[in-house]
């Protein structure tokens, strides 16, 4: 008879989860050293969001964000964005079948406003798929030699029917800051207040937060991630808002909806 079997099962039990513990505080251990050691966006700089498409940065600019798929500018802090949470318009095909949430009926769940099929990731064998192809991207992005990464739609379960919940899309974001970190990148929180307290818990370094001035949420990012808040808006009430609480200690600009590129019909880009 072996050891195993002539052992109580509570004190089995009582050693695995005590085993599991102990690995989890190491991996939280392993994951704050990294975010130590990663480089944060300078705090209450210029800003520019570029990820409609990449344009030599107006003067003054000391941080930018562009697509993935750009290259960063030399000289400046740059931010690597990425649709971590969604799939991009038209792109489904680039999915395995099961990673597209469905409903009940079997039909795709999209982001209506976007056009945008959400990525399933209720359960932990397909976030761990899921994270392994945007986890290529964001070792792209390292490669390219950018400083840090944005994975945008960290709301999406918001919009899922209540198909997903929060603590899906925590248990996913926190795949995402684990490779960050590894990769030597910073990684922010892109929207989604009502997460913000947990930053710490999910890896977090910086927050990205759209219209907060606008619907007076940039206090609930500070609250979490001090200054390193980047504000993006879209409206000149909203930037106007934003500059008059924060402009002193945030980065902001404000943005057409678009994001175009400059000369552009449709680009605006304003600053406090």
């Amino acid at each position: 008879m072996s050891h195993l079997m002539s052992t109580t099962p509570w004190k089995v039990a009582g050693a695995a989860v005590g085993v599991a513990a102990l690995a989890g505080a190491l991996l939280v251990q392993a994951t704050a050293s990294q975010a130590s050691a990663v480089p944060l966006p300078p705090t209450h700089a210029g800003f520019d969001y570029q990820i409609g498409g990449a344009y030599t940065p107006p003067s003054g600019v000391k941080v930018v964000t562009r697509d993935h798929g750009a290259a960063p500018v030399t000289g400046l802090y740059n931010i690597c964005y990425v649709n971590a949470f969604q799939a991009q318009p038209g792109a489904e095909q680039d999915w395995a079948s099961d990673l597209l949430l469905r409903d009940s009926a079997g039909k795709v769940v999209y982001d209506k406003n976007w056009g945008e099929a959400l990525l399933d990731v209720g359960t932990d064998a397909k976030r761990k798929r899921i994270a392994d192809k945007i986890g290529a991207l964001i070792d792209g992005c390292r490669d390219k030699g950018f400083q840090a990464v944005e994975p945008d739609n960290y709301d999406s379960y918001t919009r899922s029917g209540k198909r997903l919940t929060a603590n899906n899309a925590q248990a996913f974001i926190k795949l995402l800051s684990a490779r960050a970190h590894a990769d030597g990148l910073a990684i922010a929180q892109k929207n989604t207040s009502e997460l913000a307290a947990n930053r710490t818990a999910n890896g977090l370094d910086f927050a990205v937060a759209e219209e907060c001035g606008a619907y007076d949420e940039c206090g609930e990012y500070t609250s979490a991630f001090g200054n390193h808040v980047i504000v993006i808006e879209y409206t000149d009430s909203g930037r106007s808002k934003a500059c008059r609480s924060w402009g002193s200690t945030l980065s902001i600009v404000q943005r057409d909806l678009d994001v175009s590129p400059a000369g552009s019909s449709g680009y605006v880009r304003k600053t406090c």
